[in-house]
């Protein structure tokens, strides 16, 4: 979200960061704690005001049935949830592209800067004081704001909420809610229950975004730096689980964003895939196994690049790493079809720029001093690469945030917001504006400001210099239509525990204790080891779901499945599946292979087999389809047209006793 220029925008300044060793806390949470599963308490509905009717009570296990969109007070809906994947393209439950054209509506996240009394407005970001609630439900109808939104041409909203929003039990002032007084009397997370009905019934798509834990305006050194500033990874988690369950039945709310601009705080820096508690790769597949699994299985899962690394002084390391660390580690969910990456772009902000002003600004350029070509190659740089097909990487990159505001008068800002919308329109690109909704003279970012009466300015207007760019970036063609399903290609990792992506195999036990285990997701076979390192690749790629629909699977720790006459890596131990099946698994003991697991076919599996040796140099296809999987190391790979039956390795003193050839067959 956008700091105003005065404000150091993620690092404090350097002197904060080099002589601070403590942080300011923030209001205390509320010590209510959430409930594995909880009906939503919204209240009664009233069409007059807009106000949502209350959530339904769902069980454990989400509504996994196809919903269609009816026809509503914006016109005919045409999309269909849930939402998932196939290659770099959102789809819906038709397999029809959907492209997230949305707005971030915030307040629910916190407003309060920090300084101050909360109680006094003008310590609240811009001067609005949001209670804890989205913003503009003192203003104007929710029915008022929902149109308005329509006229925007959007079809996505991204919701912040806090995790103190999600504990706190006291009501939100009648102030708070003055256009919509059924709302009067509700707590905080109840309000924002009423918010997410009303979405959902308009016909928008919902992405909640756990955007702070304290109710704090975010983004710098405040607390919010982390998931677990301030709580433990697990107690997130736990909110999260709580938020998916409460809002399963709710049909359009399609996606949760895990966490928002993961950053340094005084002390320290987060990392991708350290395995600390400060590992954000780690902690964002907890959770979204834990949402998948525990919560709804329907939505996606948005997972944030890192917003910032290091201490913004001329000469010390720092910058932006976004998604570039998803390039070599990449996320499996169990529902590898559900993986949504996103990243945040403002033109005050750079590739080693924090956007700070004064003391703690480096002289890097910020994105608005680049020019289009450089700025081009940042983004794909940092976040756009993601999106190149037949990777283990490939997946749909959302720009959750990027705006600028109506009453900038800087060239270089202003031309750089032009450039930055051709480039999404260029690119066909998923994005959210922010902020959506703000108060009339107080956020001038706002696509829509709503006077104390509840009139309506902003990027509808003439007057208003965004509204070119924003018109040109709505009506841009794009991919529409059905989206044909590509191969997947999806990474495994035991770098520092198991990386089970498939739920059959997790539903027959430890097949393996002691061991750190693989399985590729459901629907998708082992197609490549690394030599050191504990990497895999999965793929469907030429056979589709290849597995019997059976829950027979084999775990292999000796040769007894090679037969007679059939050594294929004379001198090494081989694992090999029984004769119909194919490996979908792997364990190890350190660096040492421990055990191949094997599934049965669907049907007959036959073909000329070859080894595939990769423990002195690496061994793939020619094609190098799924990407370098296991980075650093050797690898070996089975081509798209075969399945791997086996893998070989040696505990002989001198030589490394991980994966070392596969015996790749081709598929019938």
């Amino acid at each position: 979200m956008p700091i105003p220029p005065a404000v150091l925008r993620l690092t404090a300044t350097a002197a904060g960061l080099l002589l601070t060793t403590t942080t300011t806390t923030t209001a205390a949470l509320a010590t209510t704690a959430a409930p594995a599963v909880v009906a939503a308490t919204a209240g009664p509905a009233t069409a007059a005001t807009g106000a949502s009717a209350a959530v339904p009570p769902h069980t454990a296990t989400a509504r996994a049935a196809t919903v269609r969109a009816a026809t509503d007070t914006a016109g005919q809906v045409t999309w269909s949830a849930p939402l998932s994947t196939r290659g770099r393209y959102v789809v819906d439950a038709q397999g029809d592209r959907f492209r997230l054209k949305g707005a971030n509506w915030d307040g629910a996240q916190g407003s309060w800067t920090g300084t101050g009394s909360a109680a006094d407005p003008a310590n609240h970001h811009a001067g609005q004081d949001s209670h804890g609630i989205p913003l503009g439900l003192d203003r104007a109808p929710l029915t008022q704001l929902l149109d308005d939104f329509h006229r925007l041409g959007i079809n996505t909203i991204r919701l912040p909420f806090s995790g103190e929003m999600i504990h706190s039990t006291a009501p939100v002032p009648d102030s708070a809610v003055a256009a919509n007084p059924r709302l009067r009397g509700r707590t905080p997370l109840e309000v924002y229950d009423a918010v997410v009905g009303a979405l959902s019934r308009s016909g928008f798509a919902v992405v909640l975004n756990n955007h702070t834990h304290t109710s704090r305006w975010c983004c710098g050194i405040d607390g919010n730096e982390r998931w677990n500033s301030g709580q433990s990874t697990a107690r997130w988690a736990d909110d999260w689980v709580f938020m998916a369950r409460r809002y399963a039945s709710v049909p359009r709310v399609v996606g949760a964003d895990l966490y928002n601009e993961v950053r340094r705080d005084v002390l320290d820096d987060p990392n991708w895939g350290l395995g600390d508690d400060h590992d954000w790769y780690g902690a964002a597949q907890l959770a979204a196994d834990r949402i998948l699994t525990e919560g709804n299985p329907r939505l996606l899962i948005v997972i944030e690049g890192i917003n910032w690394t290091g201490v913004p002084v001329d000469g010390l390391p720092h910058g932006r790493p976004v998604l570039t660390p998803a390039g070599t580690l990449s996320h499996t969910l169990v529902d590898p079809r559900k993986l949504v990456y996103s990243a945040h772009f403002y033109g005050y902000t750079g590739p080693h720029h924090s956007g700070a002003t004064g003391i703690g600004e480096t002289h890097d350029p910020r994105y608005q001093d680049l020019s289009p070509t450089e700025l081009g190659a940042a983004l794909d740089d940092e976040a756009f690469f993601v999106e190149e097909g037949g990777r283990h990487h490939t997946a749909p990159v959302w720009v959750s945030e990027f705006g600028i505001g109506a009453n900038e008068t800087d060239p270089a800002a202003r031309a750089w917001f032009g450039t930055v919308v051709d480039y999404f329109a260029e690119h066909d690109a998923d994005f959210a504006f922010w902020p959506l909704v703000g108060f009339e003279g107080h956020d001038d970012w706002a696509l829509l400001r709503y006077d104390s009466a509840g009139h309506r300015s902003g990027i509808l207007d003439p007057g208003d210099w965004r509204s070119t760019a924003w018109q040109r970036l709505m009506t841009a063609p794009g991919r529409t239509g059905p989206v044909a399903s590509v191969p997947l290609w999806r990474m495994l990792s035991t770098d520092h525990g198991d990386a089970v992506a498939s739920l059959r195999v997790r539903g027959t036990g430890d097949w393996d204790p002691g061991a750190f285990k693989a399985a590729c997701p459901d629907g998708t076979r082992l197609a490549g080891l690394g030599h050191t390192g504990g990497r895999g690749l999965c793929t469907d790629a030429g056979a589709g779901d290849l597995r019997a629909a059976d829950a027979r699977q084999t775990v292999v720790t000796d040769e007894r499945y090679v037969p007679a006459g059939g050594d294929w890596a004379s001198g090494y131990t081989k694992y090999q599946c029984p004769a119909g099946e194919f490996l979908i698994g792997y364990s190890l003991r350190g660096a040492r292979v421990s055990a191949a697991l094997c599934a049965p076919a669907r049907a007959g599996l036959a073909g000329a087999g070859r080894t595939v040796w990769f423990d002195r140099s690496d061994n793939r296809p020619a094609d190098a389809a799924g990407g370098d999987f296991a980075y650093g190391a050797h690898k070996g790979q089975c081509g798209t047209v075969e399945y791997a039956a086996g893998v070989a390795f040696t505990a002989r003193v001198g030589s490394g006793p991980g994966p070392a050839a596969l015996l790749c067959r081709a598929l019938p």
